[in-house]
């Protein structure tokens, strides 16, 4: 018996084990570990594919994290804010496209001006087809009361990425100020939870500094969160960014690929009924980089609906792939390659996360 099949036979995967699945080089340990992350897919999420439409609402943002391209340091970023008609067209267009839910993205603000907004917006969207669409908000740390408003409004689901769940990484990322935390990304994390919202985490693949033991611990990290939905995908540079002059020391694209593959392959291996998002960046590396995603065990598709005159400003990192999601033919493509898995799209369904309603019934039971 090879070596992987005592390890993926295991009821728990140790740090070790996890090294070891990333860096493997024989190709038929590859095959074996994707096809067990397929098997566990289908067997606790279904055949279904989420459908989330990303509307970028703006790229102004307070913070500076030394690697993003909307960081506020920036001052070749071209700004924008996306006005109500803009986000609830495109709301309207994933309500008529079958989509279940919304993603509303943003840099991080915290005046009240910027959370009343979104709180509207939440509202409105909620009105459209009399609460058909599902929402989701991605819109950095804010303070409990904030997050209970957003919730009471109507959204359900929150993602807030660790980006590095160590501390001496993280603060490699981050400048060195009360701005940009650990600590408080940890508590937000938290609240979030104890609020009763679908949890989103994720982590950058292939960062500098950053070894294949720092990545079975963002694993590690995440099913210790006990977290609910995960977006995580490959790290790749701005030029605009501090970071970027460290370019030439990272993975190559197709490493930074198969890394990212084989993260979420191991995360749907140790978290059985979570919701994994095959992320935009894997597009950047492979123009079928989002279909290798759900392949290797992700069960959520994110097709971008910001209007094109303003999602091109929305540049995290160089090469976003500006494409046109919006058209029906996109989707059409997409489907038609998972279609191949034995897959399809869950049309006009919210595909909430089954971890979180074990969770939450768990919580209940016990009390906590």
């Amino acid at each position: 018996m090879k070596a992987i099949d005592n390890i993926l036979q295991k009821e728990e995967l140790s740090r070790e084990d996890l090294v070891y699945l990333l860096e493997t080089r024989d190709g038929e340990e590859r095959t074996a570990l994707y096809s067990c992350a397929r098997a566990t897919m289908l067997e606790h999420c279904g055949r279904e594919v989420g459908l989330r439409g990303i509307i970028e609402l703006s790229n102004i943002c307070g913070k500076n994290c030394l690697y993003c391209g909307i960081r506020a340091g920036n001052r070749e970023a071209e700004r924008y804010s996306l006005d109500d008609n803009h986000v609830l067209e495109a709301a309207n267009h994933a309500l008529e496209h079958g989509f279940g839910s919304v993603v509303i993205q943003s840099g991080e603000r915290h005046d009240k001006a910027f959370t009343a907004h979104i709180t509207n917006l939440v509202k409105q969207i909620k009105k459209l087809g009399n609460g058909a669409l599902g929402i989701t908000l991605s819109c950095g740390e804010q303070t409990e009361e904030v997050y209970r408003e957003w919730r009471d409004a109507g959204a359900h689901r929150y993602l807030l990425r660790i980006e590095a769940s160590d501390r001496q990484l993280y603060r490699r990322l981050h400048p060195a100020d009360s701005n940009h935390s650990y600590d408080r990304r940890m508590e937000a994390l938290k609240v979030l939870q104890q609020l009763g919202y679908q949890t989103g985490t994720g982590v950058m693949i292939g960062l500098p500094w950053q070894t294949t033991a720092d990545l079975a611990d963002d694993l590690l990290f995440m099913k210790g969160l006990d977290i609910d939905m995960v977006g995580m995908g490959p790290y790749i540079p701005h030029p605009d960014t501090p970071l970027s002059h460290l370019s030439a020391s990272l993975p190559s694209p197709d490493e930074r690929l198969e890394l990212s593959l084989r993260m979420i392959a191991l995360l749907r291996i140790m978290m059985k009924d979570i919701n994994i998002a095959a992320s935009t960046a894997l597009q950047t590396l492979d123009p079928l980089g989002r279909v290798k995603a759900i392949a290797s065990g992700a069960n959520v598709f994110m097709p971008n609906i910001t209007p094109a005159g303003e999602a091109c400003k929305y540049r995290l990192y160089e090469g976003k792939p500006i494409f046109d999601d919006m058209a029906v033919s996109a989707l059409e493509s997409f489907e038609k390659n998972i279609n191949k898995l034995g897959l399809s799209v869950a049309y006009n369904d919210w595909l909430d996360s089954r971890h979180h309603s074990e969770r939450m019934h768990k919580a209940k039971n016990t009390g906590s």
